[in-house]
């Protein structure tokens, strides 16, 4: 019996990706003057990254400290604009959200900054959902030790981690933790996982799961 389910914020539960490619080269404008071009894939295949991995693409040409102190300026000025101008809340992650946590305590690991999963949290009036959650700028450690610190810190024995990345599926390896694909996500995997084609799809691959 599952004591626990951990979930992703991007990709997973919501979209910001357009919020915070305009914060990101809005600010990145501010101190270098450098316009950015990527595409909308581009910028999607950061997320879930590090942040430091982050820094160093938008930043490429600077010395590591001047890219990852501007990267931080960068991710400031993301949660200003998603406080503003939040991202989207997926369809039906409130009623799957309820659903489970009749049954299961929640939780959210997230290689962001500190800061992030608050502002998801709350514009998407979910709070109320998640028993704790953990991220990149709380522990400064991989996702996968990341996770391990939250279930750690919650008594947390038999869980399940869904994300929608290949990066997730390889944190859960780390954490030697199962791994559910939100197959309706940002990415892919290279091979074949317990998948949720859609939010709603999600209890009852965890009920599968559970036999």
């Amino acid at each position: 019996m599952l004591d626990g389910i951990i979930f992703d914020v991007d990709g997973t539960l919501w979209d910001a990706r357009k919020q915070v490619g305009e914060a990101w080269f809005e600010v990145k404008y501010q101190m270098t003057g450098e316009t950015t071009d990527w595409s909308f894939e581009k910028l999607s295949s950061l997320f879930g990254k590090e942040m430091r991995a982050i820094c160093f693409e938008l930043f490429p040409n600077y010395p590591e400290e001047q890219a990852l102190a501007y990267g931080e300026e960068c991710f400031e000025g993301e949660l200003k604009l998603l406080r503003q101008n939040p991202g989207v809340i997926f369809d039906g992650v409130r009623e799957m959200l309820d659903e489970l946590r009749k049954t299961y305590p929640l939780y959210i690991v997230s290689n962001c900054q500190c800061g992030y999963i608050d502002v998801m949290l709350d514009t998407g009036n979910l709070r109320d959902c998640f028993d704790d959650f953990l991220c990149y700028g709380d522990t400064l450690t991989s996702k996968g030790k990341t996770i391990r610190t939250l279930m750690a810190r919650n008594g947390l024995k038999n869980v399940v981690y869904i994300g929608d990345t290949q990066g997730d599926a390889d944190a859960c390896a780390e954490a030697e933790v199962p791994f559910l694909f939100a197959g309706y996500g940002f990415g892919t995997v290279d091979r074949e996982y317990p998948t949720a084609k859609t939010v709603a799809d999600i209890p009852a691959v965890i009920a599968q799961m559970e036999k």
